[in-house]
C-alpha cells in the first residue's frame, strides 16, 4: 500500500500548473519559500562555513546584511568562490576582502581587463557616474554600494546598489527613482558628450526600465492613465487584453520612461562639476566604494537621507 508514503514537489511557476493536479486529495498543503530574509541568509551562511577558516573579525551579520535578495544557492556559492580566492591570494582565514570580491563575481561574473583605451575609459566612467550621481541624490533609491570600471561579463563597468533593507514591498516613488537611476549613465553621456555620441552601453539600463515600467502599468496599477488594472500576471501567455488597452499601457510606460530621464538630465545638468570629478577619480582609480562616493559628492551638494521604499 501507499500508507505512509509523502510526496513533495517544488515549483516556480505554480501558477501554470494543471488544475487537476492541486485538486483536493492531492497536493493538499502548499508551501511558499521564499528568499531567505536577513536572518534567514546568517543562518544559511553558518551552515556554509562549518569547514571553513574566518577572519577574526569576520562577521555573519554583516555578509548576510550584505547579500539581500540571495537565495541559498547563491549564498552557497559565495562561500565556496571567497574559499578560493583566499587560497590563491595565500591567506590562512576568509576575510570581507574575499567575500567583497566573491559577491562581484556572484552577482556579475569574472572580472575582465580594465580598458587602455583613454577615450573609452573616459566615456564608461562618466556613464557609471551618471547613475551613481542619480542613485545618490534620490531620497527613494537604493544607496549607492560600489562603482567601478573593470568589467565583468558583458558589462564595461558597473554600479551597484544595495536596499537599506529587505524590501517585500515596493513603492511608486521608489519604481521611479530605480528608473532615473537606470537611465543616468545615459543623461550623463548626452549631457557630457552630445547626442551624437551616445552609445549602446545603455542597452541594458533601457530593458530594465522598461521591465520596471511595464511592471508598475501592467502588475502593480500604478499608472494614472491605465488605472488601478492588474493587466498582466507574469505569465507565459502574453497580455490578454484590447489593442486600445495595449496603446494606453504603452503611453504610460513612455510616460514613465520620459520622466525618469528628464530626472536624470536634471541631476547631470545642475550638479556637473560633481559629475566631472566622480569620472575623473573613477579614471584614475577604477574602483570607489559607495562611502568614497559619498565623501565626493558631499563636497558638491548635500546628499538627502535616504527614505524607505514604502
Amino acid at each position: 500500500g501507499n500508507t505512509g508514503v509523502i510526496v513533495v514537489a517544488a515549483t516556480n511557476r505554480a501558477d501554470i500548473l494543471d488544475n487537476a493536479l492541486l485538486r483536493p486529495g492531492r497536493f493538499d498543503r502548499r508551501v511558499l519559500v521564499g528568499l531567505p530574509d536577513v536572518k534567514g541568509r546568517e543562518q544559511i551562511l553558518k551552515v556554509h562555513v562549518k569547514n571553513k577558516k574566518l577572519a577574526e573579525d569576520f562577521s555573519l551579520a554583516d555578509v548576510a546584511r550584505r547579500t539581500a535578495g540571495f537565495s541559498g544557492a547563491d549564498l552557497e556559492n559565495l562561500m565556496n568562490e571567497s574559499a578560493i580566492l583566499t587560497a590563491r591570494r595565500n591567506k590562512s582565514a576568509i576575510t570581507l576582502d574575499e567575500i567583497n570580491d566573491a559577491t562581484d563575481r556572484v552577482i556579475a561574473g569574472l572580472a575582465g581587463r580594465p580598458l587602455n583605451d583613454n577615450a573609452s575609459k573616459k566615456l564608461i566612467a562618466y556613464h557609471e557616474a551618471g547613475h551613481a550621481l542619480v542613485g545618490t541624490l534620490l531620497p527613494y533609491h537604493d544607496p549607492v554600494n560600489k562603482v567601478t570600471l573593470v568589467p565583468r561579463g558583458q558589462a564595461k563597468g558597473l554600479t551597484w546598489f544595495t536596499p537599506s533593507e529587505d524590501q517585500s514591498l515596493v513603492s511608486t516613488s521608489t519604481f521611479k527613482a530605480r528608473i532615473a537611476g537606470a537611465l543616468g549613465g545615459r543623461a550623463a553621456e548626452r549631457v557630457v558628450f552630445g547626442d551624437s555620441q551616445v552609445t549602446t552601453g545603455a542597452g541594458g539600463d533601457l530593458q530594465q526600465v522598461e521591465r520596471m515600467a511595464r511592471g508598475m502599468v501592467t502588475q502593480f496599477g500604478m499608472s494614472d492613465a491605465v488605472g488601478s488594472l492588474a493587466l498582466d500576471d507574469g505569465g507565459f501567455t502574453g497580455p490578454n487584453y484590447s489593442e486600445e488597452v495595449a496603446t494606453s499601457v504603452d503611453a504610460a510606460i513612455k510616460a514613465l520612461s520620459d520622466e525618469g530621464y528628464a530626472t536624470a538630465l536634471e541631476i547631470m545638468c545642475t550638479h556637473r562639476a560633481c559629475l566631472d570629478r566622480l569620472a575623473d577619480e573613477l579614471v584614475e582609480e577604477e574602483t570607489l566604494s559607495g562611502d568614497r562616493l559619498r565623501e565626493l559628492v558631499a563636497e558638491y551638494t548635500k546628499i538627502p537621507e535616504k527614505l524607505a521604499a514604502v
